[in-house]
């Protein structure tokens, strides 16, 4: 594919919606990729950097992201990651992507514990998810 976009150029907003998946509704971007959180983070600070944002690429944008539909505008911020970069936040969570997700809907990075600490998928209320996933086969 020869029309790649450079990443520098913000043709695309980038957006936060609402997926209904494995865990029940949890944020996507624009791409419907999974979008996570750290519990390493402090509110609107990022603590992984590095290798660490090479595993899980921060979810950055520039301008703003829009919010989506079900998704709360006013949780909807970003802030300021070390490199100058604009990360978004949701309820003060900096949100990432997971290398290892390599479509819409992967959601590779549940609950895998890297880099000091815990990765969930976020919520709408903008909590992160723990509860195992929905099956979607036989009951019990």
């Amino acid at each position: 594919d020869t029309d790649v976009v450079p990443a520098a150029t913000s043709s695309t907003t980038a957006e936060v919606d609402i997926k209904d998946g494995t865990y029940g509704k949890m944020l996507v971007d624009e791409k419907g990729r999974t979008l996570y959180l750290f519990e390493k983070d402090k509110k609107d600070k990022s603590m992984c950097n590095g290798d660490c944002a090479k595993a899980w690429p921060p979810f950055t944008a520039k301008p703003a992201p829009t919010a989506g539909n079900g998704v709360k505008k006013d949780l909807l911020k970003t802030t300021k990651r070390d490199d100058g970069s604009e990360q978004v936040t949701y309820n003060g969570h900096p949100l990432y992507r997971f290398a290892d997700d390599q479509k819409a809907g992967d959601i590779n990075g549940q609950g895998v514990d890297a880099f000091g600490a815990k990765w969930f998928v976020v919520d709408p209320d903008g909590k992160k998810i723990t509860q195992k996933p929905r099956s979607s086969g036989g009951g019990y």
